[in-house]
Order: C-alpha cells, then sequence, then structure tokens
C-alpha cells in the first residue's frame, strides 16, 4: 500500500537550504516541519509552513542585506 503525504517541494541553494535545516531544527519535535530530505537542495515539508518559511527568509535577506550610507 502507498502511502501519500500533501506536502511542499522546495529547491534552493545549499546556504539556503542549510536555513531552512537550521529553522527546522530549532522547532520544537512536534513543529519540526521537513518531511524529507531529498538531496542538499531539495527537500519536502509539510504544506502548513509555507508562509512561516517565505516570512523568515525574508527577515533574514533583510537582515544581510548592505545598504550604502548616504
Amino acid at each position: 500500500m502507498v502511502n501519500a503525504i500533501k506536502g511542499i517541494f522546495i529547491s534552493c541553494d545549499i546556504p539556503m537550504a542549510q536555513f531552512i535545516v537550521n529553522l527546522n531544527n530549532s522547532m520544537p519535535a512536534n513543529e519540526k516541519f521537513i518531511v524529507h530530505m531529498l538531496d542538499s537542495t531539495h527537500m519536502f515539508v509539510q504544506p502548513h509552513v509555507e508562509v512561516m518559511i517565505r516570512s523568515k527568509i525574508s527577515e533574514f535577506r533583510d537582515q544581510n542585506s548592505y545598504e550604502k550610507p548616504q
């Protein structure tokens, strides 16, 4: 019998994948969202965390962006 799980497929570069893995590892055991790591740049995650992952990535990019002083 086949077991199917609904989820989101994420394809990204290695540093972003590591960011998402670290985010997953910082969660309590019952809130971990990575279903399966396919390789170092592809993963399958639970669908309810898509918005949270996008907002955390946006925050991370904002914190690590250089703005030229005026």
